[in-house]
């Protein structure tokens, strides 16, 4: 039986990524993913959040997708398109990159570090008792691991065997998406019709002035709203045909198929991400409409927060119950996704004049400067707060990412990040703050900054005397003059004082 720290299933973004986020804390983690290789038939999902762009610069890896994808104001609530370009972020936009192609640049960036993957197999079930899990694998294969994590899609093996419930809602809509050639040059952009939404675009395309301009010729992505909901067959290509001809009157000529799926606006949430020594990411633990792109992101934010938090349990640096915090942050965050995505379902899909009266006046709420701002951060996930309880305005959110003066010369706060090691900045007088007994865990700079201090929707703040940066980028302390409470935040977050021998 080969033994591994943790082994995760799925090798999709979210589980590329917690396994990035476990090597650079030198786990040993493996991954087991059911295909051969990274390739992933079509394009998939097309895009990163502002704040995932930040969680990629704070590896040190954000460059290698700008160097791919297209900046664009991506951000939007339904039919809304919410500008953040004046957002105090070094990405005040989001990137226009497809799923195949975010998943082999993070692949690459596995590649280098200590993972095992084992490919082309499938987790087939498990048994965990209070010293493992006993993992069972497609080709008869066992693995021995102190923890198994499902990031496994939204059908979830990891999440059923492990009896999780999955409550939510049933869909209300239903969708073909494929990637076809077609020999006729189609219609694209959006259309609308009493059935729902329907789309015809190039995956071939550039962003000009903001607009999106296709190629023509090449590949063609296609979602049709279907006229009824159940649908459990697989989808063929003449369904895509006849939904093609009852909206657009034509099929456009359509053949050689990439993929052709069906997705709905089913809704659930794992009613725990944790379950002894299982734990839950990615869609393996919420399923939700793809509008408003948000699946992915929201995905590869659990495992950063995950990664960390499980590396030093199994290090034996922090208790077992730090893993109880995934579930605190992460299952508030993913509820909020949940309805959004319903509220964002029902202004998109919905055709008839009540809705269309709802929707103009969400246009013009979201016209206004503070709720733009405010659902803005929400959809771009730099609005994302975890709740520390009170204070001041930086606890619990994302640090900024500030050009700092140091010893060391002048230092951006990602850069301090890029190991995923937590982070002491002292703003106040050299050595007033003293964590030797957390010297082996936290690193120490005294920084100085002059700029001013702001925040995502809520603006300028009150600029701090130092702040702990966890290793995912969130503030655990904020200090005001004093230590009040920094040997609590540090024993909370990164185990107990170590005694000097």
């Amino acid at each position: 039986m080969t033994e591994h720290a943790v082994v995760i299933a799925g090798g999709g973004p979210t589980g590329l990524m917690l396994a990035g986020e476990l090597a650079l804390a030198g786990v040993d983690v493996a991954i087991v993913e059911r295909r051969a290789s990274q390739e992933l038939p079509g394009s998939r999902a097309g895009g990163l959040s502002s704040r995932t762009l930040e969680v990629l610069d704070q590896r040190g890896i954000a460059d290698q997708f700008l160097a791919e994808g297209q900046k664009a104001q991506v951000t939007a609530f339904a039919p809304v398109h919410l500008d953040i370009s004046d957002f105090p972020t070094r990405h005040p936009y989001g990137l226009a990159l497809w799923q195949n192609h975010i998943e082999r640049i993070l692949a690459g960036w596995v590649g280098e570090l200590p993972v095992t993957i084992y490919r082309g197999r499938d987790v087939t079930g498990f048994a965990q008792s209070d010293t493992g899990v006993d993992v069972e694998v497609s080709d008869g294969q066992s693995l021995r691991a102190q923890y198994l994590v499902g990031c496994d899609g939204g059908r979830s093996l990891v999440r059923k065997a492990a009896g999780i419930e999955f409550p939510g809602w049933d869909p209300t809509m239903s969708a073909l998406r494929a990637e076809v050639e077609m020999t006729e040059e189609p219609e694209t952009g959006i259309r609308r019709t009493p059935s729902g939404m329907h789309a015809i675009g190039k995956v071939a395309y550039e962003i000009v002035n903001g607009a999106v301009v296709y190629k023509k010729g090449g590949t063609v992505g296609v979602m049709l709203t279907e006229a009824h909901v159940g649908n459990t067959n697989d989808p063929t290509l003449r369904d895509l045909s006849d939904g093609l001809i009852a909206v657009y009157g034509t099929d456009y000529g359509i053949h050689s198929p990439t993929f052709i799926s069906r997705f709905t606006d089913m809704t659930r949430q794992a009613a725990t991400y944790r379950k002894g020594r299982v734990l839950l990411a990615g869609d393996a633990a919420h399923v939700h409409s793809p509008v408003g792109g948000q699946g992915l992101n929201t995905g590869v934010q659990d495992a950063v927060n995950l990664g960390w938090k499980l590396a030093q349990v199994i290090k034996r640096t922090s208790p077992e119950t730090l893993l109880d915090t995934y579930h605190a942050e992460r299952h508030p965050i993913g509820a909020r996704v949940l309805k959004n995505t319903m509220a964002q379902v029902a202004l998109t899909h919905r055709m008839d004049e009540r809705t269309d009266a709802l929707r103009d006046a969400v246009t013009e709420l979201l016209s206004m400067d503070e709720p733009r701002k405010r659902y803005a951060a929400m959809m771009s996930g730099l609005g994302i707060r975890y709740d520390f309880g009170a204070g001041h305005p930086l606890l619990g959110r994302r640090m900024p990412d500030l050009d700092l003066v140091t010893a060391n010369g002048l230092l951006r706060v990602f850069t301090l990040l890029h190991g995923a090691r937590p982070v002491l900045l002292n703003f106040g007088e050299p050595g007033a703050f003293d964590i030797t007994p957390w010297a082996d865990r936290v690193q120490s700079i005294g920084a100085k900054y002059e700029g001013t201090w702001e925040l995502p929707a809520i603006g300028a703040v009150t600029a701090p005397t130092a702040v702990l940066i966890r290793p995912d980028g969130y503030v655990a302390w904020v200090g005001d003059q004093t230590e009040s409470g920094l040997v609590d935040a540090l024993t909370t977050w990164f185990g107990p004082a170590t005694t000097a021998a």
